[in-house]
């Protein structure tokens, strides 16, 4: 498939050499401009683009980049995008070391990603926001094993969940259907499920353990 990143941090960057090395045509970018990203597609051979150029032509866009970066990402961004292309939003919310108070986060109740496909205009699918970076390289595990991990998924677009589970599926790890974006809460920042490293059982149990109130702790 044609995959597009946006962000290269460490996310973006292993998504990027995981991606590639599956033999997906990848264009990544970040805030930077392409001239930073050298090194990472003299390693991968994934394309350095501006934010603009990434998702052209994609069938899956990546956003991987700080909350509080969202609402600059250029107008129109998915408009040269793949029809039906699925757009995974890895973001998370820290509004006292990073993102600032949003108020319609804190205010309204939104999820965090239903606040993020307001700004972009377009659905998005919550995966990979509690996964470490480095798990992404060293973790992958064939379908069946006793110790694969599982991810949560959380989307409205059912197709483009589909197609995010399978790429997920490939990269060698299992998922959890996690609802709708409006239920995305359960796999925010301080949710049981956040961070952990667990199968199927153990992911379906700390979604069902979430608490829909939001810590002190993430909270502006």
């Amino acid at each position: 498939m044609q995959i597009g990143i946006i962000g290269a941090g460490n996310i973006g960057g292993n998504l990027t050499r995981r991606l590639t090395a599956l033999g997906h045509d990848v264009s990544v970018a970040n805030s930077r401009g392409p001239h930073t990203l050298t090194a990472l597609a003299e390693e991968t051979g994934a394309t350095p683009v501006t934010v603009e150029e990434a998702p052209r032509g994609a069938e899956i866009v990546v956003i991987t980049i700080p909350l509080k970066a969202v609402p600059d990402l250029p107008s129109g961004l998915l408009d040269e995008a793949a029809d039906g292309v699925a757009v995974i939003d890895t973001g998370n919310y820290y509004p006292r070391e990073r993102d600032g108070r949003i108020a319609a986060i804190e205010d309204d109740g939104l999820t965090e990603s239903r606040w993020t496909e307001r700004q972009i205009g377009h659905p998005v699918v919550k995966a990979f926001n509690g996964t470490y970076a480095q798990d992404i390289l060293e973790r992958p595990l064939p379908a069946g094993d006793p110790d694969r991990m599982a991810l949560p998924v959380a989307g409205d677009d059912e197709p483009a969940k589909r197609k995010v589970r399978d790429l997920i599926d490939a990269l060698g790890f299992d998922t959890v259907d996690a609802g709708g974006i409006d239920d995305s809460w359960r796999q925010q920042p301080d949710t049981p499920v956040y961070g952990l490293r667990g199968g199927t059982e153990a992911v379906t149990k700390a979604l069902s353990a979430a608490s829909p109130e939001r810590t002190p702790g993430f909270s502006g």
